[in-house]
């Protein structure tokens, strides 16, 4: 996604706080905050600041436009792909993200293992050792950032499974957040999802859900 996107919203934001306009973050609060803005009388607003705002939304609603071209023709893409359509059956994996693996790895047979895969993404936690002793860091970060995000965010849209009640519980998961913070959990169910990437993109399978898994955290 364009990162002017975010940045416009900021820039309005900042602006109509000057006038006392606050609202909740989220860009789908912005056609409110536009409707209460023009709402204001020049007393409070004045004019020639409501056109100078007005021109940050209407950047807002091309760029807007645009995000929503280029998706649809992403999602067109992946619905013609027969990969890509694979990994999307995996949990956390929308068209968005599937389609990015494939175009970025092919068919993801250049790593050795679904590790070797895991730390390109900089998704593989860094292993620390003293004398005996072996501590697990945090993740490398190295790797294609895009798709380490990508699979994050999907990552923590598991993990907020865990608050609703009509999503029964995966009891790997529920142990793993019982004993590690939110995003941390998040990190470590991306890992997990990446390496079930590797093995249906080389295998050339479906996801398959596990009859019992447990996941050791980082």
């Amino acid at each position: 996604m364009d990162r002017s996107l975010p940045l416009s919203e900021e820039a309005v934001r900042g602006l109509v706080g000057e006038f006392g306009l606050i609202t909740a973050k989220g860009r789908y609060r912005m056609s409110e905050l536009r409707q209460r803005m023009n709402a204001m009388t020049p007393d409070h607003l004045p004019a020639i600041a409501c056109q100078a705002i007005n021109t940050l939304f209407d950047h807002i609603d091309k760029l807007e436009e645009q995000i929503a071209d280029v998706e649809r023709q992403i999602v067109e893409w992946h619905k013609n792909n027969e990969d890509s359509r694979r990994l999307a059956t995996a949990p956390g994996v929308g068209p968005i993200t599937a389609s990015a693996i494939v175009a970025a790895v092919g068919d993801g047979r250049q790593f050795q293992s679904a590790r070797h895969f895991a730390a390109w993404l900089g998704l593989t936690p860094r292993m620390h050792a003293s004398g005996k002793k072996e501590r697990i860091g945090r993740i490398s970060k190295g790797g294609d950032r895009y798709l380490r995000a990508l699979l994050i965010h999907g990552a923590r849209a598991i993990v907020g499974t865990l608050f609703r009640k009509n999503v029964p519980p995966r009891p790997w998961l529920l142990a793993l957040a019982a004993r590690r913070p939110a995003n941390v959990t998040a990190v470590a169910v991306a890992h997990k999802t990446a390496r079930a990437l590797w093995a249906m993109l080389t295998r050339d399978e479906k996801y398959r859900k596990p009859i019992a898994a447990t996941l050791s955290a980082a």
